[in-house]
């Protein structure tokens, strides 16, 4: 460990926040952290608890443009502890590098987040606008009482956002490199195709449902759902688990499950796919051949922000703060910007290098942090100043 008089305020808060056992959907004292820190800058608290998540509402100002600051204190399990080099809520600092579960997805950009708030404050006390932090302890979980809850509260009293940054691990190969600006829609179906079950030596009496269902997979594999457009790929479609069988080499079974999932890609221009489409399309494949089915979905919303302020202001910050040009993605799984696009029209998530989230030995790079605070800080200055 570095000597503490010589570390950053952001590596001394971020050291603080990873210290702090916050297996999701626990909290640890994280957000109290913040709050310690943002309530002396006039931020308006809102501990916001839903079931048995804690989220975190904050806000400085009361007029427009709003720019929030979001993400998560909960981190993933450590996994076999042995397997560590360092003990995972111990911060430590090696050969450059600091390591702790947590450090890279998302505590350090959470130090950062409240390190430029406080640096941009002390030098524009009057600035323009207001600024926001919304953290949820549920974003590895279940998802369920985190940021989505925290945005319906919001949304039913009138609170609109305008710019929000979700400190989710972007960059690929070097820190700066890549900004996400949106992420595909995830659409998951339940398929359970029902057929006769009885002795495989009497074919004639029996209706075997992996056979029946096999046709209508092909067609699903050789569909071209879309071309994807300008800033999201084709979507595509794929099976996850298939399950039939009573584990007997001589039954046929008298059903099969089959788990599959679309990510696609969002209509825009008439070009992609919408929920809608997707589940309209496979329900006429599973009904072109006959088949005897059920099928349940479950949604998750994708969502794009076209290239404007925001996009700029943070591309710029980026080139000045790490003197790399980001390109936009929208690669990668969900995140909560999902959820608060539904209350803001321009959302963008920017962090640290993800090559070791969810793995053991989570680290980053020190002389990364102060460049990320400072990407943070322009950001604020080039939006509200």
């Amino acid at each position: 460990m570095t000597n503490p008089t010589t570390q950053s305020k952001t590596l001394s808060l971020a050291i603080d926040l990873l210290t702090r056992r916050s297996n999701t959907p626990e909290d640890a004292g994280c957000q109290e952290l913040m709050i310690s820190r943002l309530e002396p800058l006039g931020f308006k608290i809102e501990r916001m608890r839903f079931g048995n998540v804690d989220n975190l509402y904050a806000r400085r100002g009361t007029t427009g443009p709003l720019l929030v600051f979001a993400g998560h204190t909960d981190v993933v399990p450590t996994g076999p502890l042995d397997k560590w080099h360092t003990p995972p809520f111990e911060p430590t600092i090696k050969d450059g590098m600091l390591y702790a579960r947590g450090a890279a997805d998302m505590k350090t950009s959470l130090a950062a987040f409240i390190t430029s708030i406080e640096e941009f404050i002390a030098e524009n006390p009057n600035h323009t606008g207001s600024i926001g932090l919304l953290i949820t302890s549920d974003e590895e979980g279940v998802a369920v009482d985190g940021t989505v809850k925290v945005v319906e509260a919001l949304k039913a009293r009138g609170e609109l956002i305008d710019y929000c940054i979700v400190g989710e691990p972007t960059s690929n190969k070097v820190v700066g490199d890549m900004i996400k600006n949106g992420r595909r829609g995830s659409l998951s179906g339940k398929l359970t195709v029902k057929g006769i079950q009885g002795h495989i030596a009497y074919p004639h009496l029996v209706k075997n449902p992996i056979h029946l269902v096999a046709p209508a997979i092909k067609d699903m594999v050789e569909t071209v759902w879309d071309n994807g457009n300008e800033y999201f790929p084709p979507t595509s479609w794929q099976i996850s688990n298939m399950n039939g069988g009573t584990g007997a080499t001589n039954v046929v079974p008298g059903e099969v499950e089959i788990l599959f999932n679309f990510r696609f890609c969002p209509e825009l221009n008439n070009q992609g796919s919408t929920e809608a489409n997707l589940k309209s399309r496979v329900h006429a494949i599973l009904d072109g051949h006959q088949l005897n089915y059920d099928l349940e979905w479950e949604y998750s919303p994708p969502y794009i922000t076209p290239r404007g302020n925001l996009v700029e202001a943070i591309t710029e910050a980026i080139e000045q703060a790490y003197g790399v040009t980001p390109e936009l993605s929208t690669t990668g799984g969900t995140s909560d910007g999902r959820f608060i696009a539904d209350i803001c029209k321009q959302v963008i998530e920017f962090g640290p290098l993800n090559a070791t989230i969810h793995k053991l030995n989570e680290c980053v790079g020190v002389a990364d942090i102060e460049p990320l605070k400072e990407t943070y800080k322009l950001t604020l200055q080039k939006l509200l100043k």
